[in-house]
């Protein structure tokens, strides 16, 4: 409850208070949180101290706001992926026994960027395959994918060849065996669009991730760029000692 004489916040104390109800399972993944005039007539505080609250847990992930419908709590079953290991999403997914789906947004093939011909040690005036897809599991999005991919090393790519799996296209049709990758990955926020994609409040968090994939003979063969939903997806690295 609020303590009025703490020198902690009242907001912050409603957050706590909030995160309580989730961690007892007062409040489970999909429940609808009380309205912020039960929160304002609950604590006697005002209703701008409530909404500061609350949006900070939906900026954190921990709720989720749907428009025209009220404030709920978000999944909290993330799915969890190892950073050791060279899969592609349809494979971690099917791996998890989850059904994996993506939507093309765009598929072209292209002049290559600055940035991309250099990732890809590619010539200035080289082509690149730019595929931009939202990836879904069991029907729910969870990753803005945008992926190069050269044009002199995968001539024959179509849009029907990257479904089901780039890796698994790359691999057996074109003979190309993935070896390694680099990746690194940083916290960002959704713009309004990519929030829209991703069936999120605008202003979430997210994992923004770039991968850059090689073949067995060092060359690159892949840059990825993805934007996962921090609400449904959380990595696991496996750290020996020494």
């Amino acid at each position: 409850m609020i303590d009025r004489k703490s020198p902690v916040p009242m907001y912050y104390q409603i957050e706590q208070y909030i995160e309580q109800l989730i961690e007892s399972r007062n409040l489970k993944s999909g429940d609808q949180i009380p309205s912020e005039r039960e929160f304002t007539d609950q604590f006697h505080v005002s209703r701008m101290t409530v909404r500061q609250a609350v949006m900070n847990l939906v900026h954190s992930g921990v709720l989720v706001r749907i428009k025209g419908k009220g404030t709920f709590v978000s999944n909290q079953n993330k799915i969890e992926k190892s950073l050791l290991g060279l899969n592609g999403f349809s494979e971690d997914m099917i791996s998890r026994g989850m059904k994996p789906g993506s939507f093309m947004m765009s598929f072209a093939r292209i002049r290559a960027a600055a940035k991309v011909a250099d990732r890809l040690a590619l010539d200035e005036h080289d082509d690149v395959f730019e595929i931009k897809r939202t990836r879904f599991a069991d029907d729910e999005p969870m990753a803005i994918e945008t992926s190069y991919i050269p044009a002199k090393m995968v001539p024959d790519l179509t849009e029907d060849q990257v479904s089901p799996s780039l890796y698994q296209y790359i691999e057996r049709q074109c003979g190309l065996p993935f070896d390694h990758a680099v990746q690194s990955i940083e916290a960002s926020v959704v713009t309004a669009e990519e929030a829209k994609i991703l069936a999120i409040p605008k202003g979430s968090p997210i994992l923004l991730i770039e991968r850059c994939s090689y073949l067995k003979n060092g060359r690159p063969i892949e840059l990825t760029k993805s934007l996962f939903r921090a609400d449904r997806y959380k990595f696991m690295v496996k750290l020996p000692r020494g």
